[in-house]
């Protein structure tokens, strides 16, 4: 490969979509079984990929306030549409990933300020199509995805953050790498007002018999979907079950310190109460709490009330925020506390062995194939 281009890293540090889909299935998936996955650029593309591999008809919201690096650049000077989270939903869901197309598609370019070829295209085409989601139509089909991928909204929007020490923060990027733990965010556009959904977005949403929320990062890339209006109503007028996949590991600074159930909860402030029905959680000592909960009762009282230690949460540097690697400690306090709120508490060992803090495909492939027995076996497909 020519040293002039490199491969966005985000899109390829992931187990082949061939070995995936090459496993046998453990669960025979529903006839018209659909799915629809929400969240951003770098952890959806892994459900994307997983879910693809078990046969099942899949679609992507994506959120759209992203405004770092070639996609700011581009909000910036163009006053596109973000366009890179969309890519790399793109990319997932390309049928050929090593086609010469696909490849250049992923091309960065250190010789034009490290754009991609693909938020490029997507933003040349935006521009020549007369629309977006004429951009993204167009790159499907070059790329033979066989899945939708969709804006959650068309309006140019930015995030607002507040920090557990009160702090407020202006636009994505800067949260992702915020000195302390985010409270709330909310999601504004141009004239201040809440954004609208894309209703095509609502209509993957209502159609779908699985929604998975995330992974990814939870108040950047997850919750800034579920600020836009009209898409908590498509969830909550959908046939389909809520999963939340919750991070393995603190890489950055918006969720630094936080537990599993803060994870949560933040979720249900967030638009969700009530709409979450399993939360997916990495455990190394999986195989203790499965054989715990087998033995006790599926919704157990919360052991502790006490879960959220807000006051450390704000004394993180920012060489943590940005350095280090804190993997979620799930407690069986915090297990009980996520259960005593509604969802189903599901516990798998998904850490990537080779990153620890990316989600193993394989394992993730088996986590939803365990909940979607557990969907059939009560709701009688």
């Amino acid at each position: 490969m020519n040293p002039s281009f490199n491969i966005d890293p985000s899109v390829t540090s992931v187990l082949p979509f061939a070995d995936l889909a090459n496993k046998p299935n453990v669960c025979k998936i529903p006839q018209g079984f659909k799915a629809c996955v929400i969240g951003g650029g770098t952890g959806a593309p892994a459900s994307i990929k997983t879910l693809r591999s078990l046969g099942i008809e899949t679609s992507a919201v994506v959120a759209m306030a992203d405004d770092g690096g070639s996609t700011g650049d581009l909000r910036k000077d163009a006053n596109v549409t973000p366009p890179g989270d969309i890519r790399k939903c793109l990319c997932a869901f390309a049928t050929e990933p090593d086609d010469p197309f696909a490849r250049a598609f992923k091309y960065r370019f250190p010789v034009a300020n490290n754009h991609t070829l693909g938020n490029l295209m997507l933003s040349a085409l935006e521009d020549s199509a007369g629309s977006f989601p004429e951009a993204i139509q167009i790159c499907e089909k070059l790329l033979h995805c066989d899945g939708h991928v969709y804006p959650s909204t068309l309006e140019h929007v930015f995030l607002v953050s507040e920090t557990v020490d009160g702090s407020k923060i202006l636009g994505q990027a800067e949260a992702t790498h915020s000195h302390a733990a985010l409270r709330r965010v909310k999601l504004i556009n141009e004239n201040k007002q809440t954004p609208k959904a894309f209703e095509p977005a609502c209509e993957a949403i209502r159609g779908a018999d699985l929604i998975v929320l995330g992974p990814g990062s939870l108040f950047t890339s997850i919750i800034p979907n579920l600020l836009v209006d009209g898409i908590t109503d498509a969830i909550m007028n959908s046939r389909g079950k809520v999963v939340f996949v919750c991070g393995i590991s603190d890489v950055q600074g918006e969720t630094w310190g936080m537990a599993p159930f803060d994870h949560v909860r933040a979720l249900l402030d967030h638009g969700m109460e009530s709409l979450v029905d399993y939360v997916l959680l990495h455990s190394c000592k999986a195989d203790s709490f499965n054989k715990q909960q087998n033995g006790q009762s599926a919704n157990m009282p919360a052991a502790s009330a006490e879960v959220n230690n807000s006051e450390s949460l704000s004394d993180v540097s920012d060489a943590q925020a940005q350095g280090f690697i804190h993997q979620l400690d799930v407690s069986p306090e915090n297990v009980s506390a996520i259960q005593s709120c509604g969802p189903v508490a599901v516990i798998e060992n998904l850490m990537d062995p080779n990153n620890p803090s990316w989600h193993d495909l394989g394992a993730l492939r088996g986590a939803f194939e365990r909940i979607i027995t557990m969907m059939i076996s009560r709701r009688g497909y």
